[in-house]
């Protein structure tokens, strides 16, 4: 057999839709339609729950930085995505792209973490109403909100070091979806050393992390169910399946593409498979976040349109004194 080509990498070239330049329009304005739409959603929900007062509690400060990290990881590798679209140099540095995974990293891991956190406030908010805000006290949520910073920090730093571990690649080009996204696996598939170990450890920690929150999650659930099955109003059972609709969704579509793509052994990976569930939980998952938690939700609606209704009141008693009125 022929020795592969290997040598150290300074830059790499990103593959993805550079075999089909027609596309180049259409695929620019998708995904700059869904980038202002995840923008508009995840920035739009932070300003709401900072401006309406109902929503200054618990579940809502959460619901704020689980906005953030979505608007971040996704600001992480947008820009990139619509520049390589266009553009037909595709190259990106070494050092961009450590970068862009180490951030994007940093903010997927905060979000799974974020997740389960949430649920145990549910579980709080259910069981025990009474002395929910005493047990959720503001001290507590900042917290629990600094460790799921902190544990993606340290998770990013972890799946850096393994990338910058590997000596030489056989190629410079990155095959992955969309022109974007400097990933673990399509680096590790490229590398000319054993990598049996950095295939190891993402694989070790993303399973782990995931059996972790997921454990969490369930047993949260577990106990709110039995809860609700024990209420008599069938009012308090509809409200309290309600709270817990849009973050159970959240977490489905969430975790369930995190689990396909990160938490199966490397060697039954589909390239291509996995170029379609990666865009969907990097690029669609930012902008349907807010739209789960505001379409189903009555507080997040009614805070909408007294914000709204507030603003247009006010910009007509201005008008209407500037005018003599």
């Amino acid at each position: 057999m022929e020795k592969e080509n290997c040598a150290a990498v300074t830059d790499s070239t990103i593959l993805g839709f550079s075999d089909a330049p027609e596309l180049r329009v259409f695929l620019f304005l998708l995904f700059l339609s869904i980038y202002g739409a995840t923008v508009l959603g995840n920035l739009g929900m932070i300003a709401l729950i900072q401006a309406s007062s109902r929503l200054h509690t618990p579940m809502y400060f959460f619901l704020n930085h689980l906005s953030f990290a979505d608007f971040c990881y996704s600001t992480t590798i947008m820009p990139k995505i619509l520049a390589n679209i266009l553009n037909d140099d595709k190259a990106i540095s070494f050092l961009e792209c450590a970068v862009q995974f180490y951030m994007f990293c940093t903010f997927v891991v905060t979000e799974v973490i974020l997740l389960a956190v949430m649920a145990c406030d549910r579980l709080v908010a259910i069981c025990d109403p009474l002395f929910y805000m005493v047990t959720m006290s503001r001290n507590l949520c900042m917290e629990l909100v600094f460790c799921c910073y902190f544990n993606g920090t340290v998770c990013s730093l972890i799946h850096l070091c393994l990338a910058l571990q590997i000596p030489s690649y056989r190629s410079n080009l990155i095959n992955h979806f969309c022109d974007f996204f400097c990933d673990l696996p399509p680096l590790l598939y490229l590398a000319c050393s054993d990598v049996t170990v950095s295939q190891l450890v993402p694989y070790i920690v993303a399973t782990f992390s995931e059996i972790i929150t997921i454990m969490v999650i369930l047993t949260s659930y577990v106990f709110i169910l039995i809860t609700i099955l024990r209420m008599h109003s069938a009012e308090g059972k509809c409200k309290a399946f309600s709270t817990c609709a849009s973050h159970l969704e959240a977490i489905i579509v969430f975790h369930g593409t995190i689990l396909f793509i990160y938490c199966r052994p490397q060697s039954s990976n589909s390239m291509d498979t996995d170029k379609v569930a990666t865009v969907f939980y990097t690029v669609v998952i930012p902008m349907l976040s807010p739209l789960i938690y505001s379409l189903r939700n009555k507080d997040v609606k009614e805070a909408l349109r007294k914000v709204v209704s507030s603003k247009i009141f006010s910009q007509i008693i201005f008008s209407k004194q500037d005018s003599g009125f």
